[in-house]
């Protein structure tokens, strides 16, 4: 049993060698969870605030995951809780679903662990990064229209379900239970645990809403689904793009400026998620997409490949770390995925046009340089 959720650890084949067990997965799956917390605090320092009280920001590496992103817990949830419901078959079953990327990559790789066809709508603005590894994992994409963002590909996925009859199955992530339940029992008991007890605030972006809603039910304490209040007095702060305020303005906030499309791929999905529990927030945050960018960038110079939803959720966290009343708060920051995925953001133009203009040298004696396309033997 874990020791943390007190549920049965993730299937592994034991291979007993001498006197010694070899702690091996069975399957790819099996490896989801158990992600690390790093020490952001040099963020902090770097931003001038003020350390000497016991403010402590870090961050829950879900950019750890097998497929990179703390969406793998939502992948292997809905399809685990669909198996045992016998809702889905490998082999006949369609898995049909509206996803910003990350979600479909949990999806495409158990997919294709467990023998399911699968077919993934989303926005024609997601990273040709994340179309690749879809296709890769064997799934077959249909973009929609950018101005449409996640509702236009939620209705292109109904269309194509009204087509696959009763062979087609949507597992509806913004409104799966499944979804925050896998937080509840892995997510919230992790940064429970990891951090004893003492984290204060958390800090997570909203794409469906489960892990904000999950991990705050858990530490929160939510009777209807049976978790005793380990720190009612939690503070829950969700982020969204700056562009993009339909969470704010749900729970009663103004919008800021011009709102309309944004970079912030991964949340501000154009809907308020039927999943999210608007109210277990304390506050909401709006982080426009160039401080998202600019803080990402920083996530990489200390040496943290993070897609742009850190930097926006990060960003969020350390403007809450300014606050004179967070001097001597435990704040966790969730890191939703890793940053290789997102090369061909509009963030990482200036890099690729810079590595693309890279040209090769020529090398020193004993080496003819002519031989490698150089006009004379030293270059």
């Amino acid at each position: 049993l874990s020791s943390v959720t007190g549920k049965a650890a993730p299937r592994t084949a034991a291979v007993v060698l001498g006197s010694r067990s070899l702690n091996i997965a069975s399957r790819p799956s099996d490896l989801v969870g158990g992600t690390p917390l790093l020490d952001l605090n040099p963020l902090l320092a770097n931003h001038g605030i003020n350390l000497e009280d016991g403010l402590q920001l870090v961050g829950k590496l879900e950019s750890l995951g097998p497929c990179s992103s703390v969406k793998d817990r939502l992948g292997r949830s809905m399809i685990d809780e669909a198996e045992k419901q016998g809702l889905i078959s490998p082999g006949k079953t369609v898995l049909v679903e509206p996803t910003s990327g990350n979600t479909g990559i949990a999806l495409a790789f158990i997919a294709r662990e467990r023998g399911y066809r699968c077919i993934l709508t989303m926005p024609e603005t997601m990273s040709i990064e994340r179309r690749m590894m879809l296709l890769a994992l064997g799934c077959e994409v249909v973009l929609t229209p950018k101005e449409t963002a996640v509702p236009g590909a939620l209705a292109k996925a109904h269309e194509i379900i009204a087509e696959l009859g009763s062979d087609g199955f949507m597992l509806q992530q913004f409104e799966n239970p499944a979804n925050p339940k896998i937080h509840r029992e892995t997510t919230g008991p992790e940064i429970w645990e990891d951090t004893d007890g003492r984290i204060d605030i958390l800090v997570s972006g909203v794409g469906t809403g489960g892990t904000v809603t999950g991990v705050s039910q858990y530490i929160k304490g939510s009777e209807e689904h049976g978790c005793s209040p380990l720190k009612p007095t939690l503070q829950t702060i969700a982020v969204e793009p700056m562009e993009q305020m339909l969470i704010t303005h749900a729970k009663g906030g103004e919008k800021i400026g011009e709102q309309g499309p944004h970079k912030i791929q991964g949340m501000g999905a154009g809907l308020v998620p039927p999943v999210l529990d608007l109210d277990i927030l304390d506050e909401v945050v709006p982080v426009h997409s160039e401080e998202a960018m600019k803080t990402t960038h920083e996530l990489w110079m200390m040496g943290l490949p993070a897609g742009v939803s850190s930097g926006a959720i990060v960003n969020a966290a350390i403007q809450v770390c300014q606050r004179p009343e967070s001097a001597d708060k435990f704040v966790v920051a969730i890191i939703p995925s890793f940053g290789e995925r997102y090369f061909t953001h509009p963030m990482f133009s200036e890099i690729k046009e810079t590595a693309e203009s890279l040209t090769k040298q020529p090398l020193p004696e004993p080496y003819d340089n002519t031989e490698y396309g150089f006009a004379t033997p030293r270059g």
